[in-house]
């Protein structure tokens, strides 16, 4: 089977405004991102994902995209993103960007354009009704408690457009040919600069009802087909990862025959983790596992903790979701939406290290890549006086000193303020303090994930979850007929002595990968964790 590089990938998800600010005006550029990458491959990261830096009105962080073949002037300029580009395939770090193409933002030239003249060919690059709409009942926007219809009125064209996301963002028409030429010419112009593939925004609104039509109602995932062949065409090795969050049986379609996705988020884990983690019980993530459907050849899920929306319950389980908000969001100003937590790991589990690198090793010991978001592994803290999804987009923290080493500019000028004190401030969660030092949590995830890099039999071993002895311990382990890699979390907060069962094994040696240490072998294996405790044991055959 070919092995592709994405599903060995470590992914590293970046908002460039406010990773590190290198020109002083308050505002993260390419510039400052450039100046991180020996920090960003340091940490093992073979793969870094840029939110939205096009051009944009920035009313939505930049998904408001007003020019898709555009820098945004405030992160720099074209040979500051080239710069950027070349020095990080010189530490080996691949970049792939996002492809925000259900919508544009009101100010882009097309929308412009359709709102002045019905008859000319930009009108039906958008979603139109010269009547107010019908809503049907289950319509309703991204944004809910924010925009109140999926349809808002322009005076100037005298009809209603459609938009799933604000009203400043209009759907595009993606049943219109014209438009997948357009979105064709996107990906080609980005491909042609190196980049080595796209996190495509909000997959399932490319291929569903956009207020009145389907892209292809007789074929509606032939759009997905058609961008997935074309960019093997262009570069064969691209990938591309889908924010899919639907319910299981529809979520697999969105691989195909291997023709589609060749990545997607995975939503469902990163729920059920949580909800194991509340309640200390690996019943939640045991569940999980075995009604996650395997991807086809050639794709695979990518585990997380959260990115940098909200932490979305919305496809699960009312009693799951509540169990897990009673937990880490017990107050209404830590949700959003009525379906997401706005909250930071590190403040979500008190700060507490074993917890966070626990929560850490869960995703690295599963299989498909990882993908975390700047700063979640330092125990970055969040802002909740900020509005919204920008209570996690906070400045990364680099140093104890003026703004955390975000940016050197005055207060006023900087695109959010840093936290100066507290618990999660800069002046005690930073870099800085932490670089160097192994007993952190960058010390300890860096160690995750050069073990994670180093154990082929994650992608290439057959998974199974082991029975233990102990509800708080979840035990899962990854053969490939030589070796066998054995993988426990102990999720309590007391310690645990467990008894796991494995297949009778000949076992010539056993390593403790966390410690270089070689374990004892017996049968049934015994293991005793610690608190939030994790263990990573290589077994070795007997020929």
């Amino acid at each position: 089977m070919t092995k592709h590089w994405y599903q060995e990938a470590v992914f590293y998800g970046i908002d460039v405004q406010r990773f590190a600010d290198g020109n002083g005006d308050g505002i993260g550029d390419f510039i400052g991102l450039s100046q991180k990458l020996e920090y960003i491959r340091e940490l093992g990261v073979t793969c870094i994902w840029l939110l939205p830096f096009f051009g944009s009105p920035d009313r939505d962080n930049g998904y408001d995209v007003s020019n898709f073949m555009a820098i945004n002037p405030k992160v720099g300029t074209w040979n500051d993103f080239l710069a950027f580009l070349h020095r990080a395939g010189e530490f080996g770090i691949r970049v792939i960007i996002d492809l925000v193409i259900n919508h544009t933002s009101d100010e882009h030239p097309w929308f412009q354009a359709a709102r002045r003249d019905e008859k000319c060919r930009y009108r039906n690059y958008y979603v139109w009704s010269g009547d107010p709409p019908p809503i049907a009942p289950d319509t309703v926007s991204i944004f809910p408690g924010e925009e109140a219809t999926v349809w808002t009125y322009d005076e100037v064209a005298r009809s209603y457009y459609f938009h799933k996301f604000y009203h400043f963002q209009p759907e595009l028409n993606i049943a219109n040919p014209q438009v997948r030429e357009e979105i064709l010419r996107i990906i080609d112009f980005w491909l042609a600069f190196g980049v080595s593939g796209f996190r495509v925004d909000a997959a399932p609104l490319l291929i569903g009802d956009n207020g009145l039509k389907h892209a292809n109602p007789h074929d509606p995932h032939g759009v997905l087909r058609d961008l997935a062949s074309y960019v093997a065409e262009r570069r064969p090795s691209a990938v591309l990862l889908g924010e899919v969050n639907m319910p299981l049986d529809q979520t697999k379609a969105y691989f195909g025959d291997s023709d589609q996705l060749h990545l997607m988020f995975n939503f469902q884990l990163a729920c059920h983790i949580f909800a194991g983690l509340a309640l200390e019980s690996a019943e939640p993530i045991n569940k999980a596992i075995g009604v996650i459907p395997d991807p086809p050849p050639g794709c695979g899920w990518t585990n997380f903790l959260r990115n940098l929306d909200e932490l979305d319950f919305s496809q699960v389980s009312s009693d799951l979701k509540k169990q897990v908000f009673e937990a880490f969001a017990p107050s209404k100003s830590m949700q959003v939406y009525g379906r997401g937590i706005r909250r930071r790991i590190a403040p979500m589990f008190d700060g507490n290290p074993r917890r966070i690198l626990l929560a850490f090793s869960l995703i690295l010991s599963m299989r498909g890549p990882p993908l975390f978001v700047y700063g979640d592994e330092i125990g970055l803290g969040e802002n909740l006086e900020n509005e919204g999804r920008n209570a996690v987009r906070v400045p990364m923290q680099w140093t104890a000193g003026r703004n955390g080493g975000f940016s050197e500019a005055k207060g006023a000028d900087l695109i959010l303020r840093p936290k100066r004190e507290g618990a999660f401030g800069y002046r005690k969660v930073n870099v800085a303090n932490q670089q160097g030092d192994p007993n952190s949590v960058l010390g300890g995830i860096k160690k995750l994930i050069k073990i994670r890099r180093k154990s082929t039999v994650l992608s290439e071993g057959r998974m199974t979850v082991c029975h233990t002895s102990e509800r708080s311990v979840f035990a899962h382990a990854f053969e490939d007929g030589q070796s066998q890699l054995l993988i426990t979390h102990n999720l309590s907060s007391a310690p645990v002595n467990t008894t796991i069962e494995l297949n009778n094994l000949k076992v010539e040696s056993t390593v403790n990968l966390m410690t270089g240490n070689k374990v004892a072998w017996e049968h049934p294996l015994k293991v005793k964790l610690p608190p939030y405790g994790y263990c990573w044991l290589q077994f070795e055959r007997k020929l």
